[in-house]
């Protein structure tokens, strides 16, 4: 990995996996450090596409030679875009985190389709990883990510994008100008301290204040591209200017399949305040949701895990009911996302929760200003669906991949693979899922409580090298966040190979003895109720009259 550019590594990788275009499904949820239980800054980011995955990042870093240049692949196709100049000093990237404690994540939002042509060779992976690598603070990775987008033009639709550093934490919304020009449009606004903020495929940022420009930046030209372009009256006043209106207009699949996410974020931050279904559920005239909500407690590591675990639960829209949930109350819907019926061609859409099976993985960032960087930036890192994985801290400090972590692709099944360890155990709970899942969520439990209790110690003990011995330090922290990634994957190997024999041929063994034989799962009550009003004269066990129907 060491001798490999890290974007020519990228396209490699995305070659081998034959990585298809990533459908937006992604979830982002920002934390200010005044919202934060212990002050941290903290982002998370769940990569969604169906048929990926995506080994853990590990970059280096170091120092060039001047003239130097990079690759740049597209991080969706694998396509090659294009040579940039490398830059003299790199930092280490593990995961969407760097030596820094800069995060960085996305959610897809598309825009408008007159932006949609590429005007150039910088995509939006790129931006994030040559941010990543060039970056100290969150307002660098923007100056960076903007700069390669005007001064190389851009590759993909609309982004927003979530970055945070040790300090603070912003939104940068950005779009392209297609076939109009090159280079990009965007407005960047930083969460206000003990707030959050979420965005999930669809832009958010509305007005702008214009005056703040200490916690607000924007391209020069927002506004007069969008007048230019016919989206903003040439006479309208500045202030009234919107970037959701002028470049990513809401329409009903916008709200039902992106906002819904947002509000269920929200909704469990703040319960306290009022976030009317009514918007996302496309009722006319309904109040859109602040761009930033106060939570009513300070938000844990462990609150915000529970953030990006959701199936609209404690809500009338909980996916884990109704005939579409079957009868073991499956929260998932497989694709296709939209269907017809012959009768009247409505168009029709299953529900997009934030827990997703295409998740390919996913990471809370976690960056302590009153730590040292190698100590304060901890990448909580999972694969696979949030609902039945497990989230593992690697330290910015460690200077190895865990290998189960880094291994895979999406062709061949490996038990090697943390990938297909965590996508195998729950693929098999999707057949009988509220069953299997109380077993899932006990090891989940038991393996998140370890690390959390863990990385207190570590912390301490970490701050005590760092001041004696730096180089055992990184040691230190490389030993912990390796194995305790693999005793992490492990021990869901071990989960599998659990409830497999558990269940084995839809039976339920309680207890660890060949004998006696163990009971079969059935069916729930009201899914047979179902059953027998929709074929009545079918399962009754009785003698017939002759003539009377046996069907």
């Amino acid at each position: 990995m060491k001798k490999l550019n890290f974007l020519k590594t990228i396209s490699i990788l995305m070659l081998l996996v034959l990585l298809t275009p990533r459908s937006q499904a992604c979830t982002n949820v920002l934390v200010s450090a005044g919202a934060s239980a212990d002050g941290s800054v903290m982002i998370s980011y769940l990569a969604d596409a169906g048929g990926f995955m995506d080994p853990l990042y590990f970059y280096p870093g170091g120092i060039h030679e001047p003239g130097e240049m990079i690759d740049v692949y597209s991080w969706d196709s694998g396509n090659y875009l294009g040579q940039i100049p490398q830059a003299e000093r790199t930092y280490k990237v593990i995961g969407n985190m760097n030596e820094h404690q800069v995060a960085i994540g996305e959610t897809t939002f598309t825009g408008r389709p007159e932006l949609t042509a590429p005007n150039g060779i910088i995509d939006y992976g790129s931006m994030i990883y040559i941010a990543l690598q060039r970056a100290r603070t969150a307002r660098e990775a923007i100056k960076i990510m903007t700069d390669l987008g005007n001064e190389y033009g851009y590759n993909s639709t609309g982004e927003s994008f979530s970055i945070a550093d040790k300090n603070e934490v912003w939104v940068l919304e950005l779009i392209g100008k297609g076939e109009h020009g090159k280079g990009v449009v965007w407005v960047a606004a930083r969460v206000p301290d003990g707030y959050i903020a979420a965005h999930a495929n669809q832009a958010r940022i509305r007005q702008i204040d214009w005056n703040d420009t200490e916690n607000w930046m924007w391209s020069p030209d927002v506004v007069d591209f969008a007048r230019e372009m016919g989206w903003f009256g040439k006479r309208q006043p500045k202030e009234e200017f919107s970037f959701v209106d002028a470049y990513n207009p809401l329409d009903c699949e916008s709200l039902l399949l992106c906002e819904g996410r947002v509000w269920s974020i929200f909704r469990r931050a703040a319960p306290e305040q009022d976030f009317p279904a009514e918007y996302w559920r496309c009722v006319e005239g309904a109040e859109p949701y602040a761009l930033f909500v106060k939570p009513e407690n300070k938000i844990t590591i462990h609150d915000m895990i529970g953030l990006v675990r959701d199936h609209f639960h404690d809500s009338p829209f909980y996916t884990a009911q109704g005939v579409d949930a079957g009868p073991f109350n499956n929260p998932y819907r497989w694709r296709p996302l939209y269907f017809t019926l012959e009768e009247g061609g409505q168009k029709y859409a299953w529900p997009r929760t934030i827990s997703q099976p295409q998740t390919g993985f996913s990471f809370v960032s976690q960056s302590r200003n009153w730590l040292p960087d190698p100590i304060g930036g901890i990448f909580w890192y999972a694969v696979d669906d949030t609902y039945t994985n497990a989230y593992m801290p690697l330290y910015m400090g460690m200077e190895e991949a865990p290998k189960s972590l880094a291994t895979g692709n999406i062709i061949d099944f490996d038990w090697e693979s943390a990938f297909w360890v965590f996508n195998l155990v729950a693929n098999y709970a999707y057949g009988m899922y509220s069953i299997v899942i109380e077993d899932i969520q006990e090891v989940q439990k038991e393996l998140e409580t370890r690390s959390h209790t863990m990385t207190k110690a570590v912390d301490v003990a970490a701050a005590s090298l760092y001041e004696a011995d730096k180089t055992m330090m990184h040691e230190y922290l490389t030993d912990f966040s390796v194995n305790n990634a693999e005793y992490t994957v492990e021990r869901w190997r071990e989960l599998g190979f659990y409830i497999f024999s558990k269940y084995n041929d839809r039976y339920i063994r309680s207890e660890d003895k060949l004998r006696p034989w163990p009971s079969g799962i059935g069916y729930p009550d009201e899914f047979k109720r179902k059953a027998v009003e929709e074929r009545p004269t079918y399962f009754d066990v009785r003698w017939r009259k002759p003539g009377e129907s046996i069907e």
